[in-house]
């Protein structure tokens, strides 16, 4: 996985440096100086493979030669302790090679640093590290005072905002993960400081070759030891909590590959002895899990702490959709759907089935849409029925110009997530139980947040709807929960599109939305829309050319040019508004610093807005045409009929509108749009690109690009969706729940830890969508859920206080012995002695108190971790749940019921799927269920009077678990599916 880093510091004589043979050392080169009159020779350095002066318009030609710029720069400054330049500093993904490496440092320096009127000196160095692998990154020293065209002029206090750092970190990371995606590469990086993605190391710095010859040479580096002991800590802090490394890799992916583990385990350790005993410790960490192969064929890994956090979204899901007390009443549906008919909206079949679904008394409900198929409509005449019931409806979205869209189109008050979980945390506008929370471009939610809101949701007792689209834009963050969501509990689809007004193009819609893209771009080529060039220049002249005739045939119709990286949107606006000079359309220019570096503006122009801000109303992505602007100040008209005014002071993330991201554009419906095809798209944005129009779409792309119709199909048609752990572990749970469960010991006899069967342990259904749920999948008697019987089991605890204390203790012990086993150590007569003097103590305050904890351990092996550290709640609540299925036997047969249906629903699938051999494990694991009920005569007895939830018919003269061993024994052995 790639690396971020993103450092600045000053260069300043106060420290005794020197400008001119700090350029000289970072470019590879011998540099006199004039101020010290000596000459700064490194050009035997080794390592730079490209060095450059990038100078912004008006600057002094002769500034091209470094010795020039550097003296002139020294010259500037009079002061003995003078600021002479600042140096950023960034990390180069190497994966990339050093042409594409070097494009993307040049790309960024010309936009970040060049654009705002900063002379930059660029050098990149492709150094060789220890391991052998490269160490790409690059050295950019800025000027810090304005130019001019006889030279510097007053410093520029603004480059000196901790605001604008921050933008560059961001924008370094936007810019580095849109290039692999171009490319293709599957890597990604995240700009955040580790502390602000929850992860507890420390940040390192980066070390260049120098600094370790230096070290090699005996002499100090303050840079290098620092860096040493912060990958030592992280080594140290790595070996005392495994599982840190396994939270920070799968903050934004679901798995992870060796590959991927060994990189994060050599930059966060300190030579060889300490990676290859971090890494040893992660391999055994029992909060490692190892998933199989992928389709790839490469070993795949996850962590429980993942694992888990899929699991507590699944229980918050299953709670919220057990619930019934959020119906509204029919006559509100008829009143909502009158008021609806007398504006001229008519509701499709399709829409009126999922407004019944979304007003139903469930506390869960899930719409999938295809793109344009009217759910904001749909969700409008919700909310008005929802209103008149009295209940108080809120709409969320992960980025502001969503939430904007789904407030727009529905009417529903909306915000985005990260603004209402910040509400939440301040204990203001929380949710009650008369709440309804509508979540819109639910798709594009990650696993944890997801799981946070829901949670959230599920403690207050409102409702959720998700209303989304799995196909177009996946998570940033790790996982695809709303897919997984609809997947579990089903989900109403919208398939009739109704956003475009030729039936041709709604197929071609439908056939984007079902990864048939080959044919939808086929319908477009037919009908003339797809324009091939012999470069993506040429691509780019012809969109514009087609646009501004559009433009002008059309000029009362909306529209917008899309494509997927952020140098060609801004390359697309200002050919665009190009255009609109040409043709006397824009009004006096005035050039203005804004956020992404210099831009020149005019009434007319066409604007966006990159930041939300409540009190002028916008959102990030909102679009607008200026009517007035000044070196200070801006009006402009929103494209929804507001007008707002700011000064540039207060607010200046703005930039031209001609153009957007495909990412800008999830959720937009305009008359008109042409796309520019580059390699960084696939199905999902090319869905989404290829269908925000409501009359038509033109595609364009560059030979370039792509060689030939074949290669642009392939690529547009690639599927990146995001995974979930359930994905690879549909059968996990089965296969790994032997008849007997295994103790936390891993069956070693440590004593005599009592162990029983797993049967009591409820099982996730991993399914698909559409995939077939037995009839008896909601109720298993008479006002019986397991999900309730277990949720009450789980939130009675009532243990006595002194427990937890043991419990810790226990924990403690536990986990010791537990890592000795995994490194092959025996296990020391201390700890078997420290072992029964803790289920000693533990059998003292309650009876069968070792024997429950033990098992909720081997059941939720990370509740030994939690309990070692002190956090003993969850494994209290799991002691008092095993204590409930010993004495509760009724509970026991809920929860039996739960676990045989799920894991018949798992074989089913893989039957389906042709998976024979995991489908047979699964069989084995339902058939040792079956056995176990000889041992537990009273279950056996309850069971038998549910035998229809088995689809089992009357047998009495045969046990339950004969019954149910042969049923699956004969499916087993004849390959066949009984019942389906």
């Amino acid at each position: 996985m790639a690396i971020y880093h993103f450092s600045a510091r000053v260069i300043s004589r106060a420290s005794g440096s020197s400008a001119v043979a700090a350029a000289a050392y970072r470019s590879a080169s011998r540099l006199h100086d004039q101020r010290l009159d000596r000459a700064h020779d490194f050009s035997n350095k080794a390592g730079v493979v490209h060095s450059e002066v990038m100078l912004p318009d008006g600057a002094p030609e002769h500034w091209q030669d470094r010795e020039c710029l550097w003296n002139d720069v020294e010259a500037a400054e009079l002061r003995k302790d003078a600021q002479l330049a600042r140096e950023i500093e960034f990390a180069i993904p190497r994966e990339l090679d050093q042409a594409e490496g070097i494009r993307l440092a040049r790309d960024f320096v010309a936009r970040e640093f060049v654009a705002r009127g900063m002379v930059a000196d660029l050098n990149v160095h492709w150094d060789m590290g220890e391991d052998g692998l490269p160490k790409p990154h690059a050295h950019v020293m800025l000027g810090l005072r304005q130019v001019t065209e006889e030279g510097f002029g007053p410093k520029v206090r603004e480059w000196n905002k901790t605001e604008l750092l921050t933008h560059w970190r961001e924008a370094w990371a936007d810019h580095v993960n849109t290039r692999l995606a171009e490319l293709d590469i599957d890597a990604r990086v995240d700009h955040r400081s580790l502390e602000a993605q929850g992860i507890e190391l420390e940040p390192q710095h980066k070390v260049g070759p120098a600094a370790s010859r230096m070290a090699g040479q005996g002499l100090s580096s303050e840079r290098l030891d620092e860096h040493h002991a912060i990958a030592w800590e992280n080594g140290t802090r790595i070996l005392a909590r495994p599982e840190i490394a396994l939270e920070a890799i799968t903050h934004q992916q679901s798995t992870f590959t060796t590959r991927d583990l060994a990189k994060f385990v050599h930059r966060h350790s300190e030579g060889k002895d300490q990676f290859d005993e971090v890494l040893a410790a992660v391999r055994a960490s029992p909060e490692l899990v190892s998933l199989g192969r992928d389709g790839r064929g490469e070993d795949r890994f996850t962590s429980r702490a993942m694992i888990e956090t899929e699991r507590r979204l699944e229980r918050a899901t299953i709670r919220l959709d057990a619930t019934r007390s959020h119906g509204v009443d029919e006559r509100h549906i008829e009143r909502a759907l009158a008021r609806a008919q007398s504006g001229g909206m008519v509701l499709s079949p399709e829409q009126r089935g999922s407004l019944e679904h979304v007003t139903s008394g469930r506390g869960l409900t899930s719409v999938v849409g295809y793109a344009g198929t009217g759910k904001s409509a749909m969700l409008g005449v919700a909310r008005e029925a929802w209103e008149h019931a009295g209940y108080d409806v809120r709409g969320l979205a992960l980025s502001g110009i969503a939430a904007e869209n789904l407030e727009s189109g529905s009417g529903i008050a909306s915000r985005t997530i990260a603004s209402m979980e910040h509400q939440w945390g301040q204990e203001r506008e929380l949710l009650t139980s008369r709440s309804v929370l509508v979540i819109d471009e639910a798709g594009m939610i990650g696993t944890r947040q997801m799981e946070r809101v829901l949670a959230e949701a599920e403690k207050r007792e409102a409702k959720v709807v998700l209303v989304g689209d799995p196909e177009q834009l996946q998570a940033i963050e790790a996982g695809a929960a709303f897919r997984s969501i609809a997947e579990r509990h089903g989900a109403v689809e919208i398939t009739q599109v109704r956003r475009q007004r030729e039936d041709w193009q709604r197929d071609a819609t439908r056939h984007l939305a079902t990864g048939r893209t080959g044919e939808a771009l086929a319908a477009y080529e037919r009908a003339g829309h797809v324009h091939a060039a012999e470069t993506r220049d040429a691509a780019r002249t012809h969109l514009i050319e087609r646009w501004d005739k559009d433009r002008q045939a059309n000029p009362d119709a909306s529209r917008i040019i899309l494509t997927h990286t952020n140098e060609e949107v801004q390359a697309l606006n200002e050919a665009g508004r190009g255009r609109m000079r040409q043709a006397g359309q824009l009004g006096e220019e005035v050039t203005l610093g804004v956020e992404r570096g210099t831009r020149d503006f005019a009434r007319g122009d066409r604007v966006m807005f990159l930041k939300n801000e409540r009190s002028l109303g916008v959102k990030n992505g909102s679009l607008g045409t200026i009517r007035s602007v000044s070196p200070i100040s801006m009006a402009v008209m929103l494209d929804d009929g507001r007008a707002v005014a700011f000064d540039l002071k207060d607010y200046n993330q703005i930039d031209h509108g001609y153009a957007a991201t495909i990412h800008k554009a999830q959720g937009m419906t305009v008359d008109k749009v042409h796309v520019l095809a580059t390699p960084g798209l696939d199905r999902h944005g090319a869905y989404v690109a290829l269908s925000r129009h409501r009359d038509s779409v033109d595609l364009h792309y560059g030979g370039d690009d792509f060689v030939d119709r074949t290669r642009l199909v392939r690529t547009l048609g690639r599927d990146r969706s995001k995974d979930m752990v359930a994905d690879y572990t549909r059968t996990a749970d089965a296969a790994q729940a032997a008849p007997r469960r295994r103790g936390i010991f891993d069956g070693l006899e440590l004593g005599k830890a009592q162990t029983r069967t797993a049967h009591h342990t409820p099982d996730h259904n991993h399914g698909r969508a559409n995939a077939p749920l037995p009839s008896h999948s909601r109720e298993l008697g008479p006002d019986k859920r397991p999900t309730a019987a277990l949720v009450t089991a789980l939130e009675q605890v009532a243990l006595p206080p002194e427990l937890a204390p043991a419990v810790e203790r226990h924990g403690k012990i536990v986990s010791a012995m537990r890592f000795a086993r995994s490194v092959g150590d025996p296990y020391t007569p201390d700890q078997r002695s420290e072992l029964a003097k803790s289920r000693a103590a533990l059998d003292a305050l309650r009876p069968h108190a070792c024997r429950d904890l033990e098992q909720a351990m081997a059941t939720h092996p990370r509740l030994i971790t939690d309990a070692a550290q002190g956090k003993t709640q969850a494994a209290l609540r799991a002691m008092q749940l095993e204590a409930e299925m010993r004495t509760d036997p009724v509970l026991r047969a809920d929860v039996f019921v739960q676990r045989w249906q799920a894991l018949d629903l798992q074989r089913r699938l893989l039957l389906q799927d042709h998976e024979s051999s995991r489908a047979h494990r699964v069989a084995d694991t339902m058939i040792g269920m079956a056995k176990s009920l000889e041992r537990d005569p009273q279950l056996e007895s309850l069971l038998r009077q549910r035998r229809s939830h088995f689809g089992l018919p009357e047998m009495p003269t045969r046990s339950m678990g004969q019954s149910l061993a042969d049923m699956v024994g004969r499916s087993r052995s004849r390959g066949i599916e009984i019942g389906m």
